[in-house]
């Protein structure tokens, strides 16, 4: 394969969205993949209740489920997780796993193109926040490290 051609995908992706892509061309294949960043200087909040609403919740529901302790991964983008590279792999960490950085927490599908989600620090998965197979959203924590 032509190396122009690869080098022409590459600034294709940092273009674009894409995070994955494989081509063939006959025997010949070539896949190119990069880990999402969020943008630089990007953040975002949650919304504020009002006093009195938030009052009125925590009246109504009595006293909700613990808050995560440690460090949360989120999720980068919308899509499907999944705790394992297959249906039936085990999967890629459990609760009280040493994880390293750079070790691959989940997969998230998204447009069809699987996503590896990495640890961005070194320790023990205190907790698996996410349901196997089930969709997330943009920001949702996904596991506690500690």
């Amino acid at each position: 394969m032509d190396i122009r051609k690869v080098k022409k995908l590459i600034e294709l992706m940092q273009d674009s969205d894409v995070t994955e892509i494989e081509i063939r061309e006959g025997e010949e294949s070539v896949r190119v993949s990069r880990q999402y960043r969020a943008p630089a200087g990007v953040h975002y909040s949650a919304p504020v209740a009002s006093p009195a609403s938030a009052a009125a919740v925590s009246e109504e529901s009595g006293p909700g489920p613990a808050k995560p302790t440690g460090h949360i991964v989120h999720a980068p983008m919308v899509g499907t997780f999944y705790r394992a590279p297959s249906p039936g792999s085990p999967p890629f960490t459990e609760t009280g796993k040493r994880v390293r950085e750079g070790d691959v927490l989940c997969i998230i599908e998204s447009m069809k193109m699987m996503n590896e989600i990495r640890a961005d620090r070194s320790g023990t998965i205190e907790a698996v926040l996410a349901e196997n197979e089930k969709p997330v959203e943009f920001d949702q924590p996904l596991f506690t490290i500690v």
